[in-house]
Formats: C-alpha cells, structure tokens, sequence
C-alpha cells in the first residue's frame, strides 16, 4: 500500500510528532511504501504571524504541494495528522480532488475548540461548542492569548464548518480513545466515520520491578495538573518520593518546591530511553491532567513498563486506566484525593505488585506495534472504501474544485 503522510510540526517536540513517525517506521517495516510531507512551525517568524493565520484556512501552496505529489506517485491513502496552521485544510481538498482517501487523525480537540483543549483558566471549558461562532474564545483570546490568532483558528473552523469541509474531504477519522470519540460525536461529527485506535508503543523489552519513588512525566503547565501534585506533596509529612521529568512553564514552581522538599526530585528534560527506565523503576506513574486528553501516551509507556498510573478520573486517561486493576483514579485537581492515592500504594505493595502484572497485561493487549499495524491497516481499508462512496457522490467539476483559488493546480484539475 503506498500512503503519502502529512505533518505540520510544532516548535517543541511532542506527543503528535512522535506518534506520527512511529506510525511511519511501522508501516515501512511491515513493506509499506511511504512518503511525508512535513510542514514545520519553526520556520515560522513573528513578522509573519499575521500572514501566516490567514494561510491557515486556506494555503494555496500547500494545496499545490500535495497535489504534485499526488499526481506524481498515486498514493493510496492521504493520511493526515496535524495540518495547523502552514498545511491548512487546503490539503484534504488536495486529497478529494484527485479521488484519494483522506484519514485524519484527530491527536486534538482544535477542530471543536479554539484552544484545542477543552481548558481555560484551571478549569474545563466546553463553552464555544454552544455556539456557531465560537465568541468566547474570541473575548478571552483563548488561543495563545492573541486575539489576532484565536481569530485565525475561530475563521477557519467557521469557514469549514460552513463548506461542510470535514464531511466532503474526510474518508474517516481517527480517535485516540474513546472519550475522544465522543466528544467529536456529541459535536456534530459523523460516528460512522470515526474509529477508535489508540496510540502504540515499542516493546521496550521485559518489565521493571518498580521502586520506591512516584513518578511524573510530561509537559510543566498548569493543564497537565503540575501545581495539584505539588499540592498534595505539600500536604502529607507522610514519606512519598517523587521524581518528576519534563519542562514547561511552571519549571520555576517546580524547581521551588524540589529545593524546598527533599522528598521530591527535578530531573528536567530527559532522552525518551532513560524515561522509560525510570518507569520501569518506579512505584506507579502519577498522571494528574485537568484537561480533556485525548490518549495518555505516557500512561501506556507506564504500562509497557509494568508500572501502574495514578490518574485523574477524566477524559481518556481515565478510560484507560482500570481502577484497581493497572491503577487508580482520583479526583481531578484534588490534592487531598491524590494525597489518598499516593498513600495507598506505599501501603499495599502486593496489590501494587498484582496492579504491575495486570499493566504489562494491558499494554499486550492493547498498545502493542502488531495490534496498532493491524487496527491502522483496517482503517485504511475502510478509508479507502468510504472514499469510493464520496467520489460517486461528487458528481460534478463545481464539488472536486477547490473552494479557493490554486492557480498552479488549476490546469491539471
């Protein structure tokens, strides 16, 4: 099969990134044919943020782009990850042009929300999917706390809403939990078109056998429940250690309360390989999100390892850890609930000893490479068969043509 992959990259490296080149290696590994086109947001120079927010509903370049390559090497499927901003949805036109089935990967709520997490001010925010324009995030400038670009991400999903963008070009969509799914459901999208397939994870060989410490890792911002664990270090005397890895915002906070508290240990940026051997070491992973995530890699990282999660009751994560069994749930942005977590796993360590059984377990069965080969080819598949269906119902030149001028495309269309 020969899929042609498309990618905007952030500025800092994350979940996405990764996700998408691990996808990439599998299928190459397995005899697939694949190409990638990757924007990157690097490139990206403040005296052009303007310009480049108007690009993001539409990039004739980039639509020109993909629709050379399309026309050069027949791909199978367009599988897309993040188009934000530099791609633009212009790309999945591309795809619906020259009859080729899009998948979209939903690793995001940006489509729904204007933030692209569902999170404003410490809490969960639902508020723009009550209205047509989503005017709160233009008032609060929810998106990087620029009103110019909140304006450029709310235009865009108005506009595309309106030209039903998502049902005409998308063949399926791609959900990395089922809460995602959902949330995308309840919002409007079809559910025939959405399937569910989590992220995976290499096999980084056998278990750990755990250790005495917590562990924490991930991005240092208020989203991600940083100041809530803090919290609840900060309230019990009782003797729990804990590590935490990763950068962000609140590494001053962070730094504050290592130095202040010997109990917990700041460990900074660390290379993915010794992160997972500092699962493998560890009592249990915390996992303390106060917003809706769409998987939890590290939460299935944790379990590859054998080391069960401690983890927020809400969205995905929670849906994936089984209470009692690979984890436990506790309230979000509760300190004094975690604190009841986190005291319960130092004083029951052969219940902690079945819960690291039972996590490897979970991680076999569900986050494996050969699970997600099999669950993404089977998507593509039926990609493939959905877009059949769209190209017969695109009848006319007027519905193929883009919705926006492509000059350098225009004569090959």
């Amino acid at each position: 099969m020969r899929i042609l992959t498309i990618h905007n990259k952030y500025k800092f490296r994350g979940g996405e990134d990764e996700s998408r080149e691990s996808e990439d290696r599998l299928l190459m590994e397995r005899g697939h044919e694949i190409r990638q086109i990757v924007f990157d947001n690097a490139t990206i120079q403040i005296s052009k943020a303007v310009p480049v927010g108007i690009q993001a509903t539409w990039c004739p370049s980039s639509y020109q782009r993909v629709c050379r390559e399309i026309r050069a090497w027949r791909p199978d499927v367009l599988d897309i990850h993040n188009f934000f901003p530099l791609a633009s949805p212009a790309v999945h036109y591309a795809g619906l042009r020259h009859h080729v089935p899009v998948v979209q990967t939903l690793h995001n709520y940006r489509l729904l929300c204007p933030g692209a997490n569902f999170f404003r001010n410490g809490v969960i925010c639902e508020d723009c999917t009550m209205h047509r324009v989503p005017w709160p995030a233009l008032q609060r400038k929810c998106y990087r706390a620029s009103s110019l670009q909140t304006a450029a991400v709310a235009i865009m999903d108005i506009l595309h809403r309106s030209l039903r963008t998502w049902n005409r070009a998308v063949s399926l969509f791609i959900a990395l939990s089922e809460f995602e799914k959902r949330k995308f459901v309840e919002n409007g999208f079809p559910e025939a078109r959405i399937v569910v397939k989590p992220n995976f994870v290499p096999d980084p060989g056998p278990p750990g056998r755990g250790g005495d410490r917590l562990l924490f890792v991930g991005r240092l911002s208020p989203e991600k429940g940083v100041r809530t664990l803090l919290r609840a270090m900060a309230a019990t005397a009782w003797n729990i250690q804990l590590k935490i890895v990763g950068e962000g915002p609140l590494e001053p906070e962070v730094r504050a309360a290592a130095a202040h508290d010997p109990r917990i240990e700041y460990l900074g940026k660390r290379v993915h390989r010794e992160v997972l051997d500092l699962m493998a070491s560890a009592r249990c992973l915390v996992f303390p999100s106060e917003c809706y995530e769409t998987f939890g890699r590290v939460a299935a990282e944790a379990f590859s390892r054998g080391t069960p999660v401690i983890a927020a009751r809400l969205g995905a994560v929670a849906e994936i850890v089984d209470e009692g069994r690979t984890g436990l749930h506790f309230t979000s942005a509760d300190p004094a609930d975690l604190v009841r977590a986190m005291k319960w796993v130092y004083s029951n360590p052969e219940k902690v000893a079945a819960m690291r059984r039972e996590a490897r377990a979970e991680y076999e069965a569900r986050f494996t490479s050969e699970r997600n080969y099999h669950l993404l080819i089977e998507t593509y598949e039926k990609a493939i068969a959905v877009g059949q269906v769209l190209s017969r119902g695109a009848l006319s030149a007027r519905t193929l043509r883009p919705p926006f001028p492509s000059h350098e495309c225009a004569p090959h269309l």
